[in-house]
């Protein structure tokens, strides 16, 4: 009999994914959301639970064997994310220890530890820590740019690439990054749940291709059907990029600026050890953005 899991983050960009894809294949699911109206498939449960707030997280781990940790914080309020971040953890670690979970699997962020690594990688590997350090078996899954309708990074480059024709950017768009469909993501985040030897392990997963953040512009401006000249210029700082893009895009910049500080990160999967135990066809880039297009679109 398959055990109950529960997952958090349940109504954001990759929760939602996951939940229909467990659903499908007849887990027992509860979904902890901070809404009392959530979106879920008929015949999942959902509990109303915030991980800021610790008196609400035990209905939620009652009798849970495996939870998904899928919460991030970077619209935060003026604590800042990596502070929200760090508490948010130890409110779960609490919480999932006095229920007694075995596993737990997080997705975090592809990134080496250093000096220079950006706030927000920062905060993903400071998280994989903490649960780390909790009383249950943690599968961690790092990842780079997600390929997806409504992905804060892909939504900020499709809407670059369609409404600039020639765009002024930093330096660090020559980095080099390993992006993934949001399609393999969930193929992952649910292989682990039934790979038993997935458990306590650390994994990078990222697409086929590894490319420079220039090039994934271009190429996605390709699949739109548009052409896009890139300035790199060493002035453009990050705080500035993230006005600049709050104007042009729907993302905010307590979400760009982030994300366009990581840019100085090189993210590209060191290892390959979970394609032996979950070996399946990976999504190219250039389709992945046709499918994010097409979600996109209805």
């Amino acid at each position: 009999m398959k055990k109950r899991v529960l997952i958090t983050g349940a109504s954001g960009f990759i929760g939602r994914r996951l939940v229909a894809a467990l659903h499908g294949e007849g887990y027992p699911l509860r979904c902890m959301v901070r809404s009392a109206r959530p979106t879920v498939p008929d015949g999942v449960e959902t509990v109303v639970g915030d991980l800021l707030e610790p008196a609400t997280l035990d209905a939620a781990f009652a009798g849970v064997d495996t939870a998904y940790y899928l919460v991030h914080s970077m619209a935060a309020g003026r604590a800042g994310f990596e502070t929200r971040d760090r508490d948010a953890a130890r409110n779960f670690v609490a919480a999932a220890g006095r229920a007694g979970v075995r596993r737990v699997i997080y997705l975090g962020g592809l990134g080496e530890t250093g000096d220079n690594l950006s706030h927000h990688l920062a905060s993903r590997i400071e998280v994989a820590r903490i649960l780390q350090e909790g009383p249950f078996l943690t599968t961690i899954l790092r990842a780079a740019v997600i390929i997806g309708a409504e992905g804060a990074s892909f939504e900020m480059i499709r809407f670059l690439v369609h409404r600039l024709p020639l765009m002024i950017t930093p330096r660090w768009v020559s980095t080099r990054c390993q992006p993934i469909a949001v399609e393999d993501v969930i193929r992952y985040l649910a292989g682990c749940l039934t790979e038993e030897r997935t458990a306590g392990q650390t994994y990078d997963i990222g697409g086929p291709e590894i490319l420079t953040y220039r090039e994934m512009m271009e190429r996605v401006a390709r699949v739109m059907g548009r052409h896009v000249t890139i300035l790199p210029v060493p002035v453009l700082t990050p705080k500035l990029s993230s006005y600049w893009v709050g104007l042009m895009t729907p993302v905010k910049p307590s979400i760009s600026m982030p994300l366009i500080e990581g840019l100085r990160n090189e993210v590209v999967c060191r290892d390959q050890r979970i394609r032996e135990l979950l070996p399946f066809t990976l999504v190219p880039f250039d389709e992945a953005v046709r499918l994010a297009l097409t979600e996109g679109k209805t």
